[in-house]
């Protein structure tokens, strides 16, 4: 039977709360020790025994006496709450998640349950669960700008941007210079294209570095955005110099000064890298990020050299899978096979990264039916994992599976839409020519971004769509437009990973321009952060544009030929001529690259992805 505890034992109680939240845990952990003796049948004193055994790092002890509590109070909303918060730091989202649920059912007003529930709920990455939950903690309370905070990164997560930033100004509203509000603020101003209020937005707190790192990088990333590399690439710079334990801003440095830096040294950005490994070797996430930045640049060799020294400092199983991914670039596929296969029978079978390596290195090897069978693990996984739909296309299609018919139709799934003339422009042919040139202004780049397909030519920065620009906005409503007539054609499909969302709910994802220069293409690929993908024909070479139909393959756009480097030799399914005021739309997960053209004037493209509401990510094109 639960007994209150008495005046003199709550004072102690609170005392002993004021330890604890000061670091003296152990202090804490003490007094709470004497008072349960004193009080054994008094929940809060069972649940300050937990609190002080969690802080203290005694796991079973502090559900121990969790448990305790709720045996004296099955109900008690602030047990039930520290109860799911000591689940969450111990990694048992899934329990907390339960127990926060049941808060809110028994609690609907208690404010810190929806706050809670909407935490964990992002972690889990239920973006959509964490607004719903959030929304009811700000209307309870709207002066917590915690919790409004919480929102913003929530809705920014769920993909509604106006949302996250209306909640970030809140923040900012009810805290003032609060610098991490004002940095996701910039960030969501960046995603939204409006590169130019993201500046403005982030120089409010100084545009040094000394303002933070975060700051300072995400600023470098809207200075770059709205059209000033050389600005943002001494930034950066002095960012690293300031703050060299800052992964990020090492990261965003060695970016820029691939893709921007005059041609001076190639080798600068990997020299970056090395010099800050050799002052921090153990740092684990320097090194992560220089291996997957040497994988961008298709530097097998050294790739493996870090791989088997992070193992070597750490064997954790996103290294193993990094040097398998390395032994597999450099053709040494036994070595590869049997790491993948290790990794795979300790635990790898519900991680998707391991699992579509896994399915490179089997199709490569010639064992289809073991590819689609690691596909489709990574597909119960992560039903939206586009990576994994390709190449169990791929699979299927080498094993003469119908399904691959079923999946990819290239005649029905990839559509091409003549663009109707914006309203503003005379004609279409006027319009293009404006666009062309709002384009070419954009384009400053040196040389392709290291993460992307194209190879000879540039890329636009950030989002183009939200740019402003009344010709970028003309042309965003007038794809927007096209896409959704075309859409609207389709038929529903609930088993089919394209076919079962509902068009009229879906949303634009990244957007961007590329230029292609002579002898420029687009390596085989596909769009693992996209639902719909796209490519719209601005402006195309005379060698392009003018060749006879069937005379020349030149600057075109083929689907269904898997990437050269799984040496599989399958010609494409189809192949799409390119005709300027075209747009070409397909899903995200068919294989499509460009066929190189020779020609002094470049080819120009904008191209977007489409995603069904509620899925996001802040990976930049």
């Amino acid at each position: 039977m639960p007994r209150p505890l008495s005046a003199a034992q709550a004072r102690e109680l609170e005392s002993a709360f004021r330890l604890l939240q000061t670091g003296r845990a152990d202090e804490a952990l003490a007094m709470a020790s004497r008072l349960v003796v004193e009080a054994a049948q008094a929940p809060d004193a069972q649940q300050l025994l937990a609190m002080c055994h969690a802080g203290t790092g005694n796991a079973d002890a502090a559900e121990s006496a969790f448990l305790r509590a709720l045996e004296l109070a099955p109900d008690h909303p602030l047990v039930l709450v520290n109860h799911a918060a000591f689940l969450r730091k111990a990694g048992k989202l899934d329990a907390a998640l339960q127990v926060l649920r049941r808060v809110v059912g028994i609690a609907p007003d208690f404010a810190r349950g929806w706050s809670e529930l909407g935490a964990a709920a992002l972690e889990a990455g239920h973006a959509e669960q964490a607004v719903a939950a959030l929304r009811r903690a700000t209307d309870l309370q709207p002066d917590a700008h915690l919790d409004w905070h919480l929102l913003g990164n929530a809705a920014r997560e769920a993909g509604d941007l106006d949302a996250a930033e209306a909640a970030f100004r809140k923040v900012i509203a009810l805290a003032p210079g609060q610098r991490s509000a004002i940095t996701n603020l910039g960030s969501v101003l960046r995603l939204s294209g409006r590169s130019g209020e993201a500046v403005a937005c982030l120089q409010s707190m100084g545009a040094d570095p000394g303002a933070g790192p975060e700051l300072a990088d995400t600023l470098a990333g809207a200075l770059l955005d709205a059209g000033r590399p050389d600005e943002a690439l001494q930034l950066a710079q002095r960012t690293a110099e300031r703050y060299p334990d800052f992964v990020p801003g090492t990261v965003t440095l060695a970016n820029l000064l691939w893709e921007y830096a005059p041609a001076q040294d190639p080798d600068e950005p990997f020299q970056l890298f090395r010099a800050a490994i050799r002052e921090r070797p153990r740092d684990r996430a320097l090194r992560s990020a220089y291996i997957n930045f040497l994988f961008a640049a298709r530097s097998a060799g050294e790739a493996l050299a870090q791989a088997r020294i992070a193992r070597a400092q750490a064997d954790e199983p996103v290294f193993a899978l990094m040097e398998a991914n390395a032994l597999e670039m450099l053709g040494r596929t036994a070595q590869a096979g049997a790491l993948y296969a290790q990794l795979h029978r300790s635990g790898g079978s519900g991680v998707p990264a391991l699992l579509n390596a896994y399915t490179r290195h089997l199709l490569k090897a010639g064992q289809w039916d073991a590819a689609a069978q690691r596909s489709g693990e990574a597909i119960r996984a992560d039903p939206e994992n586009q990576e994994a739909w390709a190449y169990l296309a791929t699979a299927w299609r080498l094993s003469g599976d119908s399904r691959e018919d079923w999946l990819c139709d290239y005649e029905r799934l990839v559509g091409v839409v003549e663009i109707e003339t914006p309203p503003g422009f005379s004609d279409r042919p006027g319009f293009l020519q404006a666009l062309a040139a709002t384009l070419e202004h954009l384009h400053k780049a040196r040389r392709e971004p290291i993460q992307q397909s194209l190879r000879g030519g540039s890329q636009t920065p950030g989002r183009l769509f939200g740019r402003h620009d009344p010709v970028i906005a003309a042309a965003r409503a007038a794809l927007l437009q096209g896409a959704g007539r075309w859409l609207a054609t389709l038929p529903a499909d609930a088993r089919h990973p394209f076919l079962k969302h509902d068009a009229r709910n879906v949303r634009p994802g990244g957007s961007w321009s590329v230029k292609l220069r002579s002898s420029g293409k687009h390596v085989d690929h596909i769009h693992p952060e996209g639902w719909m993908s796209s490519a719209f024909y601005v402006a195309l070479p005379p060698s392009v544009a003018t060749a006879p139909a069937g005379a020349s393959q030149a600057g075109h756009l083929q689907f269904g030929q898997p990437p050269l480097e799984l040496g599989l030799a399958l010609p494409p399914r189809r192949v799409v001529r390119p005709e300027c005021g075209k747009l070409v739309l397909f899903p995200s997960y068919l294989w499509h690259g460009t066929v190189p053209f020779e020609d002094a004037q470049p080819r120009i493209t904008i191209a977007f992805d489409l995603v069904p509401a509620g899925r996001f990510s802040e990976r930049y094109r």
